[in-house]
């Protein structure tokens, strides 16, 4: 992994974008800025062992601790309290970064059952581009037999780019599988 990761290839991924969309300086050149993964867990106010699990299992599919985040007000209709575990996340920057993206491009979303490739619709306006996934079972470091319960996930890619074009050819040169 390290290797398809080098300077090097980072090198050609950005001289394509160079030639494709004609910059005259590289500091125009869109760059891959951060991944934030997100898991919601509205149950995990009544059940603590589900937080940990959570945790676990987004620590080893990422290589970093979660952050728990938390519920900001209290809302009665869904029996929360200011303060409550809500959800995880993690932010992602660096080799960390491109090391996840290159496992998830290439191992974990071809074991998606019925994959055509992802939406291109996903883009925010800004060059951002958010996904979510339904199970935590599509990575290889997840065994089923060990999963007590089923939960998805949102992933973001944040870009440098000005549009969604830009970053959509940014992240199709860093191997982002798109429906054709």
């Amino acid at each position: 992994m390290a290797a398809r990761l080098s300077e090097t290839y980072k090198n050609e991924v950005y001289n394509a974008l160079i030639e494709k969309f004609k910059y005259k300086n590289v500091m125009e050149v869109p760059k891959l800025e951060k991944i934030t993964i997100n898991m919601g867990l509205g149950e995990a106010k009544d059940n603590a062992k589900l937080l940990e699990t959570a945790v676990e299992e987004l620590a080893i599919i990422t290589g970093q601790k979660p952050v728990i985040t938390r519920a900001k007000k209290s809302i009665a209709n869904f029996k929360l309290r200011e303060g409550n575990p809500v959800g995880i996340k993690v932010t992602l920057r660096g080799d960390n970064m491109f090391e996840f993206a290159d496992k998830f491009f290439n191992v974990s979303l071809p074991r998606v059952r019925d994959f055509k490739g992802v939406s291109k619709n996903s883009f925010d306006g800004r060059g951002n581009y958010s996904m979510g996934v339904k199970e935590q079972l599509i990575f290889p470091e997840i065994s089923y037999d060990k999963v007590d319960k089923i939960k998805g996930m949102n992933i973001i890619f944040t870009t440098t780019a000005k549009t969604d074009e830009e970053a959509a050819s940014l992240l199709e040169l860093l191997g982002m599988p798109f429906e054709k």
